[in-house]
């Protein structure tokens, strides 16, 4: 009895020790995992983009210019504290508008920054389980028309 309680312990301990010590998920990566499923498990809809906008690290509000500028960010510089890019669109689902935004720093390649523009409509893939889980664009889809 005592060296099942014992084993038990130890379980416990080493669970927690691992939880402790474990490495932080990378925010990047993350992301990465959600675009990946919503692509293979989403529904596509039609959408507008309604704004381009960037910011510092995610946390600054936008420029006031509110567009990219048409140079490309060096993969050196994307990182928590640099420069982050976001694409704001809307869609319907239901009789429901979402309006959201999609952090598309490192996608820049995809996407064609030049061409795009406010109003301009646009496929998003939403998971039918949480509607208001969507991308606009992923590693290896763009609903960019």
């Amino acid at each position: 009895m005592a060296v099942g309680a014992a084993a038990l312990v130890l379980a416990v301990a080493g669970v927690a020790l691992r939880q402790f010590f474990k490495k932080p998920e990378d925010p990047d990566d993350e992301e990465r995992r959600r675009r990946s499923q919503l692509n293979q498990v989403g529904r596509i809809v039609e959408g507008l983009v309604v704004e381009l906008v960037e910011s510092q690290g995610g946390t600054a509000p936008p420029t006031s210019e509110g567009k990219f500028p048409r140079q490309n960010t060096p993969a050196s510089e994307i990182g928590k504290n640099s420069l982050r890019r976001l694409v704001r669109y809307s869609y319907s689902i239901a009789g429901v508008t979402y309006e959201t935004a999609q952090d598309v720093t490192g996608l820049e390649e995809r996407l064609c920054l030049e061409r795009i523009a406010s109003g301009q409509p646009a496929s998003v893939k939403y998971d039918p389980s949480n509607p208001s889980n969507s991308i606009l664009v992923a590693d290896d889809w763009s609903g960019l028309h």
